[in-house]
């Protein structure tokens, strides 16, 4: 897609929340690149400050920091509040990283409630919020990104995993809901990427870094050019591929616009 249309279709205004590093500051800088105005989500003030002051700097777009911790309750209306009277097109919910490294039992009862909070219910009143300015105005796009613990159980990231499925589900039905109207969703599932977090977590359970992780630039620019190709991309799969995945992104659109074309015919729908 080109920078103009892209500017049209996802403009004027990006919002990222979990933006301060990593794949979220990638994004920034690359859609800043494209000629979007940004509003810069995260919880911790000074990264996000130096971060929004490089990209001014270096694209001359507008960009506002706005500092928010994600797991607060308050986190979607606050982001919204920032947003007010500015036309976001472009939605792209990036935390949910999972800092505890606990077995559920082992982990104090709060820690998940707040994961649940910031990868699930600040999700979903974003989502809610910024999609139905997008569904009026006929366009706009959202992405949640999410992470390969959503295809399966597993120990250690029980409340991890469990949130990026929720993700992708939401991500899916409103793939479908919001699609007559012009607006793109996608859930970006991507694997292990070199990101700050990511070392962090590694460091403290004493593993060695491992060679292969993904470029976190090269992880976002994969995501921004598939934002119209939802519901799902498995972000090293062909879209036709299965792979680690179990079943492949073309799989599941095809039985999502099954199931909606059922429901349709149910409610009398042509």
């Amino acid at each position: 897609m080109e920078s103009s249309e892209f500017k049209h279709r996802y403009g004027p205004w990006a919002l990222i929340a979990g933006a301060s590093e990593g794949t979220g500051a990638e994004f920034a800088r690359q859609l800043a690149a494209s000629g979007l105005n940004l509003i810069l989500v995260a919880r911790r003030e000074g990264p996000l400050d130096a971060l929004a002051a490089e990209i001014h700097a270096a694209h001359g777009v507008q960009v506002i920091a706005a500092t928010i911790d994600l797991a607060k309750k308050d986190a979607a209306e606050r982001m919204a509040q920032v947003a007010q009277g500015r036309e976001v097109g472009l939605l792209i919910l990036n935390a949910g990283a999972d800092p505890n490294g606990a077995m559920f039992l082992d982990g104090d009862i709060p820690n998940w409630v707040d994961l649940a909070n910031r990868n699930v219910i600040t999700v979903m009143r974003a989502c809610h919020h910024f999609g139905r300015a997008m569904r009026d105005r006929g366009r706009g796009g959202i992405m949640v990104v999410g992470s390969g613990a959503c295809y399966a159980g597993l120990p250690g990231i029980a409340t991890y995993g469990a949130t990026k499925a929720f993700d992708m589900l939401l991500c899916e039905s409103l793939w479908a809901e919001l699609k007559p109207h012009g607006v793109d969703v996608l859930h970006f599932v991507i694997g292990r990427t070199d990101t700050p977090a990511h070392r962090e977590l590694m460091e403290a359970r004493g593993m060695a870094i491992p060679a292969d992780l993904a470029d976190a630039g090269e992880v976002a620019a994969i995501g921004l050019a598939h934002i119209d190709k939802g519901p799902v991309k498995n972000w090293d799969l062909a879209d036709d591929e299965a792979g680690w995945a179990i079943t492949s992104a073309a799989t599941r659109r095809a039985r999502i616009e099954a199931v909606a074309a059922m429901s349709a015919a149910y409610a009398g729908k042509k």
